[in-house]
């Protein structure tokens, strides 16, 4: 009976552990087929990955190159668009030319169709200029030498004036400004650096001002043609004239 009971449970252990084995074996089984469906997935998204990481390269590399070949047709485009404008300027620039011979053309064709409607020979006309051109240079000679002449009367006319007309003042011109040049305090003269060019004339005061205050009052006693020698006169000398102090009339 021991035995039987023994058989019995050593049956039973042997089914249980078929039974066990089967539930184990097909365990196995699906996790084999999971972890196989696992490494094929695996491998699909590494080689899919790869392959994306190999695209994104080919992509970085066609974009690098978009971008040189862009950078470069900017450039050029920039180029052509210079250089468009380069030659508008130069075709503004001919037509304008052109308009302007063109007016001189017509211009110097109408001269010449009116001078020779005047019946007047070419050789003539060279003369005629000539002699005028010979006319006018007189005529300047002449006004250059009235001009002289008319400062020297002007002059012997206001050194006459001044000794037969008392407290006479020496007119000078309006605006008339010079800078000290050199100042002798011990004999009470300066130096200006405006003359004869300058319309200075003999006994012609001026003030003597240092940045708009009034520092002395001179007297010209002698002028030369942008130089002249003014006496500091007495009574009118509020401090040391300096070289640099501006003179005015």
């Amino acid at each position: 009976m021991l035995r039987i009971c023994l058989i019995i449970v050593i049956l039973a252990g042997i089914g249980a552990a078929v039974v066990n084995f089967m539930v184990v074996k097909e365990k196995i089984t699906e996790t084999i087929a999971a972890r196989d469906d696992f490494h094929s997935k695996y491998d699909t998204e590494t080689t899919a990955r790869k392959k994306a990481d190999k695209d994104l390269k080919e992509t970085k590399a066609t974009l690098e190159t978009t971008k040189t070949e862009l950078a470069s047709t900017k450039t050029e485009m920039e180029s052509a668009v210079a250089k468009s404008a380069e030659d508008s300027k130069r075709a503004a620039l001919a037509t304008e030319t052109l308009k302007k011979t063109t007016v001189e053309r017509d211009a110097a064709r109408n001269d010449l169709a009116a001078w020779q409607g005047l019946g007047i020979p070419l050789e003539q006309i060279r003369g005629t200029l000539a002699s005028l051109k010979t006319v006018t240079q007189e005529r300047d000679a002449v006004r250059a030498e009235n001009k002289v002449l008319l400062a020297t009367n002007h002059k012997i006319q206001v050194k006459l004036d001044s000794y037969l007309i008392p407290d006479f003042e020496v007119p000078l011109p309006v605006g008339l400004h010079g800078n000290v040049l050199v100042s002798d305090p011990k004999f009470d003269f300066v130096v200006l650096d405006i003359g004869e060019k300058q319309g200075v004339l003999e006994g012609g005061k001026l003030l003597v001002n240092r940045r708009g205050k009034l520092i002395a009052k001179v007297k010209i006693k002698s002028v030369q043609a942008d130089r002249c020698i003014a006496n500091v006169l007495p009574g009118w000398k509020q401090d040391e004239i300096m070289e640099g102090d501006q003179a005015v009339y």
